[in-house]
Formats: C-alpha cells, structure tokens, sequence
C-alpha cells in the first residue's frame, strides 16, 4: 500500500508535467517563443522558475544532508547563495534585460557577448558556446541519475528503468514545448519545493515536542559526543572562523551567480524591467524561505532520527535525511507529495540545462555559423531535434551511475561562475571593456578552475579554497588589463553601451 499511494502520486504528477507541455506546444509559433518564450515571462514565472532551476536536489538533498552530518556551519554556504542571488537580480537582471533586447535582440548568452562586442571573428560566439554544451551535458546526465536513484531508493524500481521513464518524461515536455514548458513547470516545482520545505520542519518540531526540546536534545548530543553540530563558527571563536579558508570558501558560492546560463536565461525573458524588480521580491522571499526550510530540516533530523533504525542509514548517507523523514512523519499520500518535490527540484534544473544546450546549438551554432538566414519553422525544428540529441548524450553517460564523468558536474558551478560571471557583470557596467577583454576573462576564468582542482594537493593551506575565488579574481584581472592596453573597440561598441544606460536611467 505504501508504495502504490507513493507511486501513484509520483505519477499524476509527471502527467501534471507533460499537460504543461502540450499547453506550452500551443504557444510556441517561432525561435523567440522556444529557446526565450518571446520575452513576456511575467513576475511570478521569472522568480519561481529562476528560484526551482537554480536550487535543484541540493536544496532537498544536499543542505539537509549537510547540516546533519556537520552542524550548522555548513549554512552559511546558504548565506553566501542568498548574498549571491540578491546582488544578481538587483545590478545582473535589469541590464541584461535591455542590453540584449538592444543588440540585436541576443536570445542566448553567446548570442549577446557576441552582438555586445561586434565580434565579427566569432571566437566569444563559439568558445561560450561550446563551454555551455560540454558542461551541461554532463550537468544533465548528472541530474538524471540523481532522479533515477530516487526511483530507485522509493520504489525498488531498476535503476535503468528509473533513469528513462525520468528521462523520457523531461525530455518530451522541454521537446515539445520549450522554454515556455520549462519555466511554466519550474514554476510549479518551485512551489511543491517551498511548500515541502515548509511542511517537513514543522512537523518535525511537533513531533520533537517544540523548539526548545529540539534544541536541547541536540546540544546534549553534542555534549556527549563532542561534536559541533550546533554551533555557527564549528567550534572556533567567530573571529577566527570568519578570517578562515573554510568560511570564506563557503560564501564565495554566490559569486557563481553572475555566470549561470540557465538562471540569466530568465533575466533576459522576463516581460520588462518592472517585472524583473516584483520578480526579485519574489524570488528572494521564495529562497529564504526554502533555505530556512531545508537547514531546519538538517538541524533537526539530528534531534529525532537520535538512537532510531534510520540513524544508522543517515551515519552513511546523511542526504537521505529529507527522504527518511518524509517516509517515517507522513502517510503515503503525502509522503509520496514530499518525494515528488525532491523528483521536482531535479527535474526543474535538468530541463532548463537541456534547453540551453538545445539553444547553443540552434541559436550560436546552427544560425550563427552554418545557416543564418534559416526560416523560423526550421530553426524550431532544429532546436528539438538538439534536445533530443543533448538528451540522448546524456542518458548515454548516465547509464553508468558511478560513471567518473559525472563527478564534474561539482566543479561545473565554479566553472560556469568563473568563466561567465566576470565578463556579464562587468560588460554592464563597464564602457570600456573590449571583445578581447571578455575572450580572455572567459578562457582565464574556465582553466584557473580546472587547473585549482588539478593541483589542489600541492597548494598547501590553500588546498581547502574553493576554486572559483581564484578563477573569479583572476579573469576580471585578465578582463581588465586585456581591454586597457588592448586592441579597442569599434565605436558603435560604446554607443551601444551609452544607449542601454540611457534607456535604464530612473528604471535600477
């Protein structure tokens, strides 16, 4: 019985999911509708599907299971996020709204480096390109064998069962309708997330007896064991935790924000900037919200799994800490509601990941290089054809859950945030900034990352910093002293520029 109500509530909800498509199929008539949904997201879909895609199972998953295996310190990777998030609507979102309408309405990230700069070499189109390909392949697989050990964990279900019924359900809703079925979808997993986020807590403090009672049963814990899972700074004066290598790795996590092609996607289909600002409103109080959730649920699965059967499962796998308690607090109706969340947040992210690669290949490849004056019926066609390609790629790589491939996708955040996050910040705000300024930001950033993690083990004290501080300082150097003494731009380069500041006065 218990699987059957589980089961059958994972079900009308993947079939909630492919209704949203076959609706979105009906509004998707040209290239704009299918890779940007015509730039009329209103406030409520850009937040909540910018919220759901950049959250993924790590929200469900990965902080509860954090903070329940080493305390709170590990929250303030959720601070440095929130910090993160924040700065990024508030200076990224409006300008890149406008800029990329401005130059000759850029549907894609390469798209707009390479209309910003006038690049008629079209290096910044195919290096951007190819960097968003390569990673969000592997980042799709990886989400895909995420969702397909859920199966597999709830159901007993074959593990490659699980990763193509998953698989063929993502793939035909963003296939069929595109951005519009992605953000639509994304918008709904945003609310089963929060809303589960919100209800596992509470419970869970009901059942422990209330706040004060949680919190004693786990500092008595901690006494016992002489363990810090209830401190701020792990068991350091706050001084020194907040000058250490540890925290400063953890908040650097929100300048990752500046660089993520799936989350700047929403940015640019958002209706106006005044949906942009109600869409910040939103999307902050949906992620604060959702981050106190799933830190509560980490601090206080320490407290009531203490001295049961599932302490014993969670000694070895401490993300299972939202799924366990899922399972042990409520029936299986509702139960199975909490486990589709978790399905959601994997799904909300695969989706929008696949749609970029599919408008990478549609957009800055097939139309920027091979074909530009293809119809629109044809660039349409070419982008589904992409998903499914992208797709297949993936569920290839997938099939092999250990698969040593699919342990890039932990380093792809740094990656993404480095080689994309200084040369979209400062190519808004900076007048001066060269095409040759952004190319070199961009290949600095990526192989600062990629060579940090290399070496990591001969860095000595330096070995704990999280690679993107260093990909991040280094390529804005790069951007900087490349575009000072540099080849300049065309004129019309800068006027572009003066154009868009204009346009945005009175509107930030």
């Amino acid at each position: 019985m218990e699987h059957t109500a589980t089961l059958v509530t994972f079900i009308l909800y993947l079939v909630m999911m492919m209704g949203i498509g076959v609706h979105a199929y009906r509004q998707t008539s040209d290239l704009s509708d299918y890779i940007l949904g015509g730039r009329r997201l209103g406030r409520w879909v850009t937040a909540l599907s910018a919220g759901a895609s950049d959250m993924s199972g790590w929200l469900l998953l990965g902080l509860p299971g954090a903070i329940y295996a080493s305390g709170l310190g590990e929250a303030w990777i959720g601070f440095g996020l929130i910090l993160g998030a924040y700065a990024n609507w508030k200076v990224t979102a409006p300008r890149l709204r406008v800029y990329t309408q401005h130059v000759d309405n850029a549907l894609t990230l390469p798209d707009y480096f390479s209309n910003r700069f006038r690049d008629e070499t079209k290096l910044l189109r195919v290096v951007s390109a190819t960097i968003i390909l390569v990673f969000f392949t592997v980042y799709v697989a990886s989400g895909l064998t995420a969702g397909a050990k859920l199966f597999e964990a709830s159901f007993a279900m074959d593990y490659h069962l699980a990763l193509f019924v998953g698989g063929i359900v993502i793939i035909s809703y963003t296939f069929i309708g595109g951005f519009l079925a992605v953000s639509w979808t994304d918008m709904v997993q945003g609310i089963l997330m929060a809303a589960a986020l919100i209800v596992a807590p509470i419970v869970m403090l009901y059942e422990l007896g209330g706040l004060d009672n949680a919190m004693a049963i786990g500092q008595s814990m901690d006494q016992a064991a002489g363990s810090v899972k209830s401190q701020w700074f792990a068991g350091q004066s706050a001084t020194d935790y907040l000058f250490s290598v540890s925290f400063i790795s953890l908040m650097a996590w929100g300048l990752g924000y500046f660089g993520q092609p799936h989350l700047l996607a929403r940015f640019m289909a958002a209706k106006s900037i005044k949906e942009v600002h109600g869409a910040r409103r939103i999307a902050m109080s949906w992620m604060g919200l959702s981050m106190l959730g799933a830190i509560s649920v980490g601090l206080f699965g320490i407290a009531y799994f203490n001295n049961t059967d599932q302490a014993s499962i969670l000694a070895n796998d401490s993300e299972q800490v939202f799924i366990l308690a899922s399972k042990v607090l409520f029936n299986p109706w509702i139960a199975g509601f909490l486990l589709a969340a978790i399905l959601a947040a994997v799904m909300s992210t695969i989706d929008s990941q696949l749609l970029v690669s599919s408008s990478a290949v549609t957009e800055d490849f097939y139309r920027g290089l091979i074909k530009p004056h293809a119809s629109e019926k044809e660039l349409v066609l070419i982008g589904r054809i992409a998903v499914l390609v992208v797709a297949a790629i993936a569920l290839f790589i997938a099939m092999d859950k250990d698969s040593k491939v699919l342990g890039l996708v932990a380093n792809a955040w740094a990656g993404f945030g480095s080689a994309f996050g200084p040369v979209v910040l400062l190519s808004l705000v900076w007048r001066r900034m060269t095409m040759w300024g952004a190319l070199s930001g961009m290949v600095i950033g990526a192989v600062t990352v990629i060579l940090w993690i290399q070496f990591r083990a001969n860095l000595g004290v330096l070995s704990g910093l999280y690679e993107m501080i260093p990909g991040v300082i280094l390529a804005s150097a790069a951007i900087c002293l490349v575009s000072l003494y540099g080849p300049q731009n065309d004129s019309k380069v800068g006027e572009d520029f003066d154009h868009v500041n204009l346009s945005l006065q009175g509107k930030l």
